[in-house]
């Protein structure tokens, strides 16, 4: 593995910064505008991700972009490619690799990420034009019996052996293992299947032979489930969090970039406010790699309409503010003011 891989890694999480996921693909962004009656055509979905990425300073609190197989494709008004946008802007672009979760046979109800035909060949497309780390998603889901050993294990290889292919092309792997919130499971539960689940995850990641300093994990922050009748505090959150990091996710990894998971955006940067006011025995940063957390308030403002572009980039500016700061826990209230501009004391 070259030395750059790691280089990227610890880029990819410098002090302060996280990664903007704008790597939705064509259906589900295509819902995200329905609900705001945009139209989804190419051409709005390239204005909108090129209102994200031209923010101003935007650099400032984000390190590096994950774009969809469209937006890689697609130029500016200018006619730059958007990943071109993406590194003039002093970020640098990252691509979605996986091609969805499908039904997992002979397992009613759980799913397996496929996308590994031909991956070899893609990732050295996206190398070629621009990306420079990939990101593959699991998705596991609590029930009775729910998750299986079976679906646990096949999610784990499918992350390890697309994890292998991106080295191989020296592009940085996000390894994303997301327990789902969806169900009625309480905080103990959560941290229970989110700790099996990162076991079996970092063992075929050694069988694979990844290097763990030229990777970086994406999970879920540890919740109850969004119907339980168990609600958890902020800080019971943090520590059932830290407790499973430091349990499972050994010291050589850089960094650990969490989803948001369906948590809307002010709730997502308390809950990582809280877990970085921990410290203790954290020999990895911690930090964030939010998709709707981020991109709500800024896809809102913008509305689709050319005349929004000001109002949006000014909504991601101040989401990415607010959760800069929660990634060296100094986010506060106060902070949800627009204009405040929080202090950012790098430790």
């Amino acid at each position: 593995m070259s030395h750059q891989l790691e280089e990227t890694a610890q880029a990819l999480v410098a002090a302060g910064k996280g990664i903007l996921a704008a790597d939705e693909s064509t259906r589900t962004i295509g819902k995200r505008f329905a609900a705001l009656g945009i139209p989804s055509t190419a051409e709005t979905r390239r204005a909108y991700r090129q209102m994200l990425f031209g923010t101003p300073d935007l650099s400032r609190y984000i390190s590096g972009v994950i774009l969809y197989d469209e937006t890689i494709r697609q130029t500016d008004d200018q006619g730059r490619p958007l990943a071109e946008l993406v590194v003039q802007a002093g970020m640098i672009p990252g691509i979605k690799v996986d091609t969805g979760a499908k039904p997992l046979a002979l397992c009613p109800d759980e799913k397996v990420t496929e996308g590994l035909d031909g991956l070899r060949a893609r990732l050295e497309e996206y190398r070629g034009r621009g990306a420079r780390f990939a990101k593959w998603r699991a998705v596991i889901k609590i029930g009775d019996d729910l998750p299986s050993a079976t679906c646990l294990d096949v999610n784990a290889q499918a992350l390890a052996r697309y994890a292998a292919l991106c080295q191989e092309q020296d592009l940085v792997p996000i390894v994303e293992p997301e327990v789902l919130m969806n169900g009625a499971h309480p905080l103990a539960r959560t941290e229970a299947v989110t700790s099996a689940v990162l076991v079996r995850v970092f063992a075929a990641l050694r069988a694979q032979r990844v290097r763990l300093e030229g990777m970086l994990l994406k999970p879920n922050m540890v919740v109850p489930g969004k119907e339980s009748d168990e609600p958890a505090s902020v800080a019971a959150v943090a520590a059932a969090t830290m407790r499973v990091l430091r349990r499972t996710v050994p010291a050589a990894v850089p960094g650990i970039v969490f989803l948001s998971g369906g948590q809307d955006a002010r709730q997502a940067t308390v809950h990582l406010n809280a877990i970085n006011l921990d410290e203790e025995g954290r020999p990895w940063r911690v930090t964030f790699s939010f998709a709707r957390a981020l991109q709500d308030p800024a896809l809102a403002a913008w509305n689709g309409r050319p005349s929004g572009v000001r109002a949006g980039q000014e909504a991601l500016s101040h989401r990415a503010r607010c959760n800069s700061a929660a990634t060296l826990g100094s986010y506060h209230d106060a902070m949800e003011r627009r204009g405040t501009e929080p202090e950012l004391t790098l430790h």
